[in-house]
C-alpha cells in the first residue's frame, strides 16, 4: 500500500491502494476498507482515487459522501 501524504496533518487515513475496480484505504488503528465500484459507485471511486493521490481530503470525502458504502472490511 502507498502511504497517504496527509497534507492537512489531520487525516484518519494512513495508506491506500488503487485497484482497477476500487480502492483500499487503511485508517489509523490499522483497519482496511475496500471500496468497490459496485458498492460505492464509479464517480465516488474516481474522486477517492484522485484525492488519495493528491494527499488531501480523502477521509473527509469518505465521511461526507461514501460513509458505510464499502464492499468489506479487512
Amino acid at each position: 500500500m502507498t502511504e497517504y501524504k496527509n497534507l492537512s496533518e489531520e487525516s484518519g487515513v494512513t495508506h491506500y491502494e488503487i485497484l482497477t475496480d476500487g480502492i483500499r484505504v487503511q485508517w489509523i488503528g490499522g483497519d482496511v476498507y475496500y471500496y468497490s465500484v459496485s458498492s460505492t459507485g464509479s464517480n465516488h471511486i474516481a474522486e477517492m482515487k484522485r484525492l488519495a493521490q493528491k494527499g488531501r481530503g480523502l477521509a473527509t470525502y469518505i465521511s461526507q459522501h461514501v460513509r458505510s458504502n464499502y464492499e468489506y472490511k479487512e
